[in-house]
């Protein structure tokens, strides 16, 4: 089917309402849109170059958790948690008891991605990868008694206080199972020959109307589309991720998805999604360039005037690489050395520009790597 062409969906009349039943999509695709063709030449290779820096950068996995932790806070604010990138790399005995809920969901999400790019060795993207991410995003958290790890078995709707004024109301759940089927068959069919990035920007379209899950949807769907990408060999390491620009975007991107549903217009969004990828693989390409230089601005200027203790130091900054917030106790559990070597070693940090103290407390003081957080907030 030419995607010009395509059909979204029918409304099937329930119980006082009307359930949108979206259209199977597990067949063969093709593009005859110059522009969609122009962009998604443009994103094959802005991921080509961000697959790169994931191949030649030493040590690549260092960073790679703070990649992880910037799309955890992003793609869970989307959903209303407000944890930023310095309080979700605290330990939760230093979490504020306010805030400890909304560090919680920003931890789920970062073990739910772990966990399913662990399994993806021995998994393909299916009900049951999908079900084991929604189980450990929701647990214990907000949503924790609303299936966690279990397709819906009633109805749900999006935006509006009841069913009665919903801006959407997603497929009756018995039609659930069927759509989801031809949703794993359609992102794991090797037999037709669509384009990758076309193939998920459909899928993930094609989850968010689907809408399994009472809760989390989003985050599941998002987490899908960075997955897939892992899954299928476009990246080495999970270091994409849309979130971002979603948020940024986020009127637009709820926007372009209802425009499927009610006009059939899914050239749209499947642009919208290839310009998404196309600036958030610069932005990583950005990043990546700019750790390179502070990395290198850091090892090669700052800790090697500190003598006999540069291996510790060494040893210190790979730990502030995956965890920029910290205290001295961190650094005693973490290295194994004693609370007076790492105070000495922390203050080294602090006189050369590293660290920067921001409590302003004589006790259980906090020292952030500011320069290297700055890299992922901008």
């Amino acid at each position: 089917m030419d995607i010009k062409d395509f059909k979204a969906g029918t409304y099937v009349p329930q119980f006082q309402y009307k359930s949108f039943l979206p259209t199977k999509i597990n067949q063969e695709w093709v593009v005859s849109d110059p522009q969609i063709n122009k962009l998604l030449e443009e994103a094959n290779l802005k991921l080509g170059e961000l697959n790169a820096f994931s191949l030649i950068v030493p040590d690549v996995d260092l960073f790679i958790k703070m990649h992880i932790v910037k799309e955890a806070t992003t793609s869970s604010r989307i959903e209303g948690t407000q944890t930023h990138i310095e309080e979700a790399v605290l330990k939760e005995k230093d979490v504020t008891t306010e805030k400890k809920d909304d560090w919680r969901e920003v931890q789920n999400y970062i073990a739910a991605l772990n966990d399913a790019i662990e399994n993806l060795s021995n998994l393909p993207l299916s009900s049951r990868l999908i079900t084991q991410i929604h189980k450990i995003l929701l647990q214990s958290v907000r949503g924790k008694n609303k299936l966690p790890g279990e397709y819906r078995t009633s109805q749900n709707w999006i935006g509006g206080a009841t069913i009665k004024d919903a801006t959407f109301i997603p497929p009756h759940y018995q039609d659930v199972p069927e759509l989801l089927s031809d949703l794993e068959n359609f992102t794991n069919n090797n037999n037709i020959y669509v384009p990758h990035l076309i193939k998920i920007a459909i899928t993930h379209y094609q989850f968010e109307t689907i809408h399994p899950f009472l809760d989390g949807n989003g985050r599941v769907g998002r987490l899908l589309i960075t997955l897939y990408l892992v899954a299928n060999k476009l990246l080495a390491k999970p270091t994409l991720y849309l979130s971002d620009f979603l948020e940024k975007h986020r009127q637009l991107y709820y926007d372009n998805l209802t425009v499927v549903r009610t006009k059939n217009d899914l050239t749209q969004w499947i642009k919208f999604f290839l310009s998404a990828v196309i600036e958030t693989a610069q932005n990583g390409i950005d990043t990546f360039q700019k750790i390179l230089k502070l990395r290198n601005e850091i090892e090669d200027k700052r800790i090697v005037t500190l003598g006999r203790k540069l291996p510790m130091a060494k040893n210190v900054i790979n730990y502030l690489y995956k965890n920029p917030l910290i205290q001295v106790s961190y650094v005693v559990d973490e290295l194994k050395i004693s609370k007076q070597t790492a105070n000495t070693i922390i203050n080294d940090f602090v006189r050369l520009g590293i660290l920067k103290e921001v409590t302003g407390l004589k006790k259980n003081r906090m020292y952030l790597f500011e320069e290297y957080v700055e890299l992922f907030k901008k």
